[in-house]
């Protein structure tokens, strides 16, 4: 009965564990509105190294599956993103139905200060399908960046 007992603490405990391990495996809004300040901050002080520190995922800016994402506003340019849409135009990009959400994204940089939530799928890191996504993308100076967090 004792042995009986013991196994039910255990497994109870491993699936407690195995759950607060599971809901970290995301990061949450808020989490994603943190970063995104942290990350206005960063280049407000230094734009060239704060792309950079993006790129690398140094410096906090990489978070489970949070990251910031910046564009140039003049062009669209992804400057800052993960590197298979690194280079393009933001507002070319597409979700697996077709529908254009990089330019949702685009157009959600209208105002400094001032922070919009564009919500589309994206792949998760080290996925290939698409997952339900929402960022939250405003605009410093002549860039808009933003952070997103997985659904």
């Amino acid at each position: 009965m004792l042995r009986n007992a013991q196994l039910v603490l255990v497994a109870s405990l491993a699936m407690t564990l195995f759950s607060l391990g599971f809901a970290k495996a995301q990061g949450t809004a808020a989490e994603a509105k943190a970063m995104l300040e942290k990350a206005v901050a960063a280049v407000k002080t230094d734009k060239a190294k704060a792309i950079d520190m993006f790129n690398k995922g140094e410096g906090g800016f990489k978070d489970r599956d949070l990251y910031p994402f910046c564009f140039q506003i003049s062009d669209g340019k992804l400057l800052a993103a993960p590197e298979r849409v690194r280079g393009q135009d933001a507002r070319t990009l597409k979700d697996a139905k077709g529908k254009t959400y990089g330019e949702d994204i685009f157009k959600a940089a209208t105002q400094e200060g001032k922070v919009n939530e564009v919500s589309y799928e994206f792949p998760k890191p080290g996925a290939s399908t698409p997952s339900p996504k929402t960022s939250f993308v405003t605009k410093v100076g002549d860039l808009g960046c933003g952070v997103g967090y997985y659904q």
